[in-house]
């Protein structure tokens, strides 16, 4: 039996998942060897059900275990093979294997977390931002802890205009990042269970679970999360993209959002996540209306939103919508905290947004965008015969097939020498890395200059055709 103390800070589930992992790992649990039923487990411990379920999700996402439909859980082979060999290395050690070439240094990034710093407004930017610094020194003392009020105005605004978004400024919070504002989240949610996309942003797996929320993993269609999955899951909360899904780029249908809504409805305490990273670039139509604007300034949905993309990701910009019933415990319970904004950019966005500066500068940031976006499909369908591109009229990256290229990997590897940086896409796989189309990488375009784009497509030729 596990030693668990109920009087410590640390959460039931850790301290079983902790016990667990240090079984598997010292090999006193053999690869291949089932787990107690969840029932049985929770019997032996003392423990509820949702605890035990909550260490073993996090074992299956750690890899540690393997969930089989109708089984339950068992200790993973593959690992108990790399813990053998390990032990064995250990007793003989051998000698060092001689170490692949090194490859070079990228000249072109092909990744999804840079932007074209060319197209930032920097003239207009920086003379807001010097008059405020001469002409409003009040600035320099604490404002409000939910972000400047002039600001959450006119962020509302704007969310209602281009995303069908119902709130008040007073239902804003603005953040230094979705990552700060997730770790919030966690706070008024500690006592839940989020079900996460897979694949998927790794980073909210990462900050949920280091905030004390275990996660449970839910793979998606063709229309995105699945709503029945989701119900199966038992998770309350439910991190989605639903206006582009990252990485595969699938947009949400309304039908499919109709019944996660519903799904939140079902039951008290339920909430949906939306993640609206990147609508602002959508090249062929309008996108859907939010989540959030479907159910309601009062619905069971906290939206988030940032400006990483739409201005660059140095200016710490975020922020999230909560709906009226977390309203009240987020302002008792961060009330002391200051706002992690510098008060200064708040001000500089919000004369950017009043003055007419920021939808300019996003009609500009389109159409520069939508004509690299076909100038670099353009540049790989003649380069690379049968390549296949997924995603390519919405966001800033799409989704690169090319059948018999050797496997991902093979292509990641081969691009790197290449110069080319770029992520193969079963890297956003969080579990369940065989549901991952063969031959397929992520492809970024934001940071890519408009001369280099025939040059990378020609440096893949070279990668993969040679």
């Amino acid at each position: 039996m596990i030693e668990l103390d109920a009087d410590q800070k640390t959460p039931l589930y850790e301290q079983l998942y902790a016990a667990l992992a240090d079984e598997i790992r010292t090999g006193q649990r053999a690869p291949g060897t089932p787990l107690p039923g969840r029932r049985t487990m929770a019997a032996q411990q003392g423990v509820s059900v949702n605890t035990v379920d909550a260490a073993y999700q996090m074992l299956a996402a750690e890899g540690l275990a393997e969930p089989r439909p109708r089984s339950g859980f068992y200790v993973q082979k593959t690992y108990g093979m790399l813990h053998s060999r390990a032990r064995r290395a250990r007793r003989a050690p051998a000698a060092p294997a001689p170490q692949p070439p090194a490859a070079p240094q990228p000249v072109y990034d092909l990744s999804t977390g840079s932007v074209d710093t060319a197209l930032f407004p920097a003239r207009s930017w920086g003379r807001i931002q010097k008059e405020l610094l001469y002409q409003r020194p009040e600035l320099l003392q604490r404002g409000e802890m939910q972000g400047d009020a002039p600001l959450r105005t006119q962020i509302a605004e704007y969310l209602s205009v281009y995303r069908g978004v119902e709130c008040t400024p007073e239902q804003i919070v603005v953040g230094a990042g979705i990552e700060y504002l997730l770790g919030c989240l966690a706070h008024l949610f500690s006592d839940g269970m989020a079900a996460i996309e897979n694949p998927g942003y790794f980073r909210t797996r990462t900050v949920l679970q280091n905030s004390g929320i275990p996660c449970t993993l839910v793979d998606i269609d063709r229309e995105g999360l699945p709503a029945d999955a989701l119900e199966k899951s038992g998770a309350n909360l439910c991190y989605l993209t639903p206006s582009h899904h990252f990485p595969t780029g699938v947009t949400m249908p309304a039908t499919r959002r109709a019944q996660l809504l519903a799904w939140a409805a079902a039951r008290p305490g339920r909430y949906i996540l939306e993640d609206d990273y990147d609508s602002e670039f959508r090249f062929d139509t309008r996108p859907l209306p939010s989540l959030q604007g479907m159910a309601g300034p009062d619905g069971p949905v906290v939206y988030l939103t940032t400006f990483s993309k739409s201005l660059a990701p140095g200016i710490r910009i975020a922020c999230m919508v909560l709906p009226q019933s977390l309203l009240a415990r987020y302002r008792r319970d961060f009330a002391t905290y200051a706002n992690t904004v510098s008060r200064f950019e708040q001000q500089t966005l919000c004369e950017f947004m009043a003055g007419g500066y920021f939808t300019r500068h996003l009609a500009r940031m389109r159409l520069a965008y939508k004509r690299r976006m076909e100038a670099f499909a353009a540049a790989l369908r003649a380069a690379l015969p049968g390549v296949e591109l997924d995603g390519v009229h919405s966001g800033l990256h799409f989704l690169l097939t090319l059948p018999g290229a050797g496997g991902e990997r093979a292509m990641v590897a081969a691009a790197a020498q290449q110069g080319v940086r770029l992520r193969g896409l079963s890297e956003y796989y969080l579990a369940r890395p065989e549901l991952c189309r063969a031959d397929t990488v992520v492809a970024g375009y934001s940071a890519l200059k408009e001369d280099d784009v025939e040059k990378v497509a020609q440096a893949l030729a070279r990668a993969w055709l040679s």
